[in-house]
């Protein structure tokens, strides 16, 4: 009984760390009620902030009735984010959800067709030996390699299937379950890692000694019989492909690498989506989709996995000047449905709104790389807002997409269709999950005063009526939480422009008190993106954090900003930050006219693009008494050379440096950075590529060089994301927040 007793205790404790549901709906709305009465919610702290948890993919089961989640949080002990996943059931009693892995490094998970197994990529440290790797010199022993794991649904340890030196880039179940697809770099036996080294020592030949992937096939049966004979390690000095998983065999390979495969559902064909090999987006045309013929691409090898010279070559079925995301199969095996990050399908390449495309592959018999099989359809044209994430559910699409400030659920059955709204909660639908056999629906939901969470529904049309299956943000709820709304405005040329308006907790935005507040201007990244009624609780969207220490948060969907059309979206050219500068200053004027905000206490900051606006506006005027800055260029022709993101620099400013020099030299604040009055704080990470650190260096040294007040912080190991160290962005918010309260003159606890 003492025993059991523990257990029970432990249980508990465990449930109330992870914010599990312990109670009944009843008992929580009494609890609520009671505390309601006797006193009002405590504000959120800086520590409660950064405990919040993100949710990377939700994926529901084959026949609906369990959904695997991958999580995201921060792990202060080990100083990284944990990427873990969860299993939810319904047990018939409203449902249990159980950790499914712990390692801390887990991701991607997929169901098996069969839903026996659930296989997902691990970056689980394994000690290999890198002896004769050219990027050997660069990591360490103890390399976190990620591999695909495969766990099954009725309980038991997960164990890796595949192993070597080369992560997995991506991987997909066949339909009969009986194997696995995966990519990796193509792999070098020791002779040729030995020879490498033995002429390279440890020089980086950048970009001509990259190497494409070769897609694989693993029959399941075997890898299960290899993981039970557990047989000893070959000898270490022997001259073979030791980055090969036993039991693999080469399907096809690619001078490219491979970011997504997936299986018809039929069965008989294997798509995949490249990138550069360097992950650089500098040419369109290596982001397309291919298509194999899986069954006869499986025959054209030998049994030693020597390739057949007449074998079916992939077939490239896009052609564009676009890069294509997202891609999933439609269920009669002929077309791809893809969305497009940034570029054009059907001409030049432009940056415009994700869309939602469709493919045909019918000709994947072709034998040329040259043959686009199809046409590509773009899915419901009139639809004025960008299609965030999306879902095929039998025969209709289920997109999330964008309209203003709101991200809401629609359907549609053809690509002529309109997409017809099918949600009516206020705020943001996100990571949608349908499955083949079952008409259920799991999605991520969030508003600005309501934290993300997972939710079930039975159908598309009971989407009211869906079930929250997680608790993880709950301690959300029980904290006084800022509101918000829409505010718009007129430009100088009588376009209409939005934002958020975020208030402090306790501040009605329709009584007197929400008048002559602080200003903080929040400027978003992208600037292909928009801030809306939605819950965030991280570095980079901070604003419920900022309302909380007192400011007005004002968030601007300025020209450039999703969610508004393309023509919206590309007034942005070639006025890179002055176009976008105008509209913000101006919605800033609209808020000092309307009385909202304080004209005295205006703050401004942002991060990435929403550096770059900030670095170009204190530039621009002396009225902001602070700014945060973070990853933002300065200047662009530097940038251009060191961004990966190259195609859309030179698109945004008309050309490359050496065409339109006089516009690189205009739309840049470093060279008016005289004007600069001031107080800026800046963070960078030392290994950013989106945006080099030395951006951040130019602009300290020119403020240092003007006397004006200035701090840059520069974070070890950290990219453009900061999703190393999780102290790091707390750490950088913390700094920001004095800041603004030492220069801005508001003092804290306002």
């Amino acid at each position: 009984m003492q025993i059991q007793k523990l257990i029970f205790i432990f249980t508990m404790v465990v449930c109330s760390a992870l914010a599990f549901p312990t109670q009944s709906k009843a008992q929580t709305e009494s609890t609520h009620s009671a505390n309601s009465q006797t006193q009002t919610k405590p504000k959120l702290t800086l520590d409660e902030f950064f405990n919040s948890v993100s949710f990377d993919a939700i994926e529901l089961s084959p026949d609906g009735n369990s959904v695997v989640i991958a999580t995201e949080r921060a792990d202060w002990d080990q100083q990284i984010f944990r990427k873990d996943l969860w299993l939810w059931r319904d047990d018939g009693k409203g449902g249990s959800l159980i950790q499914l892995t712990h390692s801390g490094h887990d991701s991607e998970a997929k169901w098996s067709p069969d839903g026996k197994w659930i296989a997902f990529l691990s970056e689980r440290k394994t000690s290999t030996e890198k002896s004769g790797d050219p990027d050997s010199d660069s990591k360490d022993k103890d390399e976190e390699t990620s591999q695909i794991y495969l766990i099954p649904t009725t309980g038991g340890e997960a164990f890796p299937i595949t192993q070597g030196e080369e992560e997995v880039h991506d991987f997909a179940w066949s339909t009969d379950s009986q194997a696995i697809f995966f990519a990796t770099r193509q792999p070098w036996s020791k002779s040729q890692k030995d020879d490498y080294k033995k002429e390279w020592k440890d020089v980086v030949q950048y970009r001509t000694a990259e190497r494409g992937d070769t897609i694989f096939s693993l029959n399941l049966a075997s890898a299960l019989a290899a993981r039970a004979a557990a047989p000893a390690k070959t000898d270490s000095g022997s001259d073979k492909e030791e980055d090969s998983t036993p039991g693999a065999h080469p399907i096809a390979q690619t001078p490219l690498r491979v970011d997504k495969l997936l299986v018809s559902p039929d069965g008989n064909k294997l798509a995949f989506l490249t990138n550069s090999i360097n992950q650089r987006q500098e040419k369109a045309e290596d982001v397309e989709l291919y298509v194999i013929n899986f069954m006869v691409s499986r025959r054209a090898y030998d049994n030693k996995g020597n390739p057949d010279p007449d074998r079916p070559k992939p077939m490239r079925v896009t052609n564009n000047q676009a890069v294509e995301t997202h891609p999933r199969w439609a269920n009669d095996s002929r077309h791809i449905f893809f969305t497009v990050e940034v570029g054009d399908v059907y001409g030049p390449y432009r940056d415009l709104q994700p869309h939602l495309y469709l493919v045909n592959t019918d000709r994947a018999e072709a034998t040329s790389p040259d043959v686009v099989p199809g046409a590509v359809e773009q899915w419901n044209k009139d639809f004025i807002g960008p299609v965030d994430q999306y879902a095929v559910a039998g025969n209709i699409v289920l997109a999330s997409a964008r309209i203003g400030t709101d991200v809401q659920m629609y359907s549609a059955a053809k690509p002529s269709d309109s997409l017809h709204r099918i949600s009516s909660w206020p705020g943001t639908y996100a990571q949608i999950s349908t499955t083949t056999h079952s008409s259920k629906i799991a999605f991520a939901y969030s508003a600005l005063d309501k934290p993300e969470e997972i939710y079930l529904a039975d159908s598309a049309d009971k989407l009211n009526e869906a079930r929250q299956i997680t608790s993880f943000n709950k301690l959300f709820t029980e904290r006084d939480l800022p509101r918000g709304k829409p505010y718009q405005w007129k430009a100088d040329d009588g376009t209409t422009v939005e934002g958020m308006l975020i208030y402090p907790p306790g501040i009605d935005p329709g009584k007197p008190e929400a008048k002559h507040l602080p200003l903080f201007t929040f400027i978003h990244g992208g600037p292909a993106d928009a801030d809306g009624n939605h819950f965030e609780a991280d570095w980079y969207q901070w604003a419920a954090l900022a309302a909380t220490n007192g400011w007005l948060v004002f968030e601007p969907n300025y020209r450039g900003s999703t969610g508004y059309g393309d023509k919206f979206l590309m007034q942005i050219v070639p006025q890179l930050v002055s176009r976008p500068g105008k509209d913000i200053l101006e919605g800033v004027d609209a808020l000092v006219k309307d009385g909202i905000a304080d004209g005295d206490h205006l703050t401004i900051g942002g991060y990435s693009y929403g550096g770059y606006m900030t670095n170009w506006l204190i530039t621009q005027t002396t009225r902001f008494k602070a700014a945060v800055t973070g990853a933002g260029a300065v200047e662009h022709i530097g940038n251009w050379g060191n961004d990966d993101t190259t195609m859309d620099d030179a698109y945004f400013l008309g050309g490359r440096p050496w065409e339109t020099a006089q516009r690189y030299h205009d739309e840049a604040a470093i060279f008016q950075i005289d004007k600069v009055r001031t107080p800026t704080h800046m963070v960078a990470g030392a290994d950013d590529v989106r945006v080099a650190v030395l951006e951040d260096y130019l602009l300290e040294h020119a403020l240092f060089s003007l006397g004006v007040p200035n701090k840059l912080l520069i974070f070890p190991g950290e990219g453009h994301s900061l999703d190393k160290n999780p102290w790091h962005g707390k750490i950088k918010v913390r700094e920001e927040l004095k800041w603004l309260e030492k220069y801005g003159g508001v003092p804290a606890g306002n």
